[in-house]
């Protein structure tokens, strides 16, 4: 089997009734379709650090790149300011921005708080079907999680899982809320994956681990058992901050006094 093949042509099948695959990353603004293009498309590439801190976007290289004009790069570049992924100084460059600690902070503890509340109430009360779906995404990851080259699928497996979560308890908007505060905490997550193959097999086993659980404590009803297997598995990333800063100084913003 082509697992890269089968996880595209499955993923749009396992998100919630009424959502699109892109949806698991977009956040609302009032840029037109062109704008929200280029959104995805460079928040993607910061968020995946192909774009590392620091790098300097031109704006001419830009429109010709995503075949816009100024106007919609200019919406989606201030899009990306408030998300504090871009940093724009008038009339002179627009740069990458450095990881935030504190903002990695914030975006944890507002996703801790709104996902321990949702689990809580899925091991009140789950829709079959929500857990049927859950399931077959957490087996997708495990089917593709040891090969080479199909962590992109499992990431966006896993912002599927975390999405179908919400939406199982009827709050999909407050997902997208998390999401939109959660750039420098995505851009920590990519650093969180060692690049070795060992390594990151290791990863994807104690996501998929840390998935299981939280689904196991969800069917049984464990309301406790459902919630500190979610902060075990949320806490994993943001543990290694210290880590993290001192095998990559450069993308991180000095630490504050």
């Amino acid at each position: 089997m082509n697992d890269s093949a089968t996880s595209q042509s499955t993923i749009g099948h396992l998100l919630p009734p009424g959502l699109r695959t892109n949806e698991t990353r977009i956040t609302d603004f009032e840029g037109g379709p062109a704008a929200r293009g280029v959104y995805d498309g460079l928040r993607d590439r910061i968020v995946r650090l192909e774009l590392p801190p620091g790098t300097p976007l031109s704006r001419s290289e830009l429109a010709a790149t995503y075949g816009v004009s100024l106007t919609p790069l200019r919406d989606a570049l201030q899009q990306l300011a408030k998300e504090g992924l871009v940093r724009i100084y008038p009339q002179s460059r627009t740069l990458v921005t450095q990881i935030d600690t504190d903002s990695i902070r914030e975006a944890q503890f507002m996703r801790m708080a709104l996902e321990t509340e949702v689990v809580r109430r899925l091991a009140h009360t789950i829709d079959p079907d929500h857990l049927s779906r859950l399931r077959s995404i957490v087996a997708l990851q495990a089917g593709i999680g040891g090969h080479a080259g199909d962590f992109a699928i499992f990431q966006e497996l896993d912002e599927i899982f975390h999405l179908t979560l919400f939406a199982a308890a009827g709050h999909v908007q407050s997902q997208r809320l998390v999401r939109s505060q959660a750039g420098h905490l995505e851009r920590l997550r990519r650093l969180h994956l060692d690049k070795t193959e060992e390594s990151e097999q290791l990863n994807t086993q104690a996501v998929i681990a840390g998935h299981t659980e939280i689904l196991d404590g969800i069917e049984a009803r464990d309301k406790t058992r459902a919630i500190d297997a979610l902060r075990r598995h949320l806490k994993r990333t943001v543990d290694r901050i210290a880590e993290k800063r001192a095998a990559f100084p450069d993308y991180f913003e000095p630490e504050k006094a």
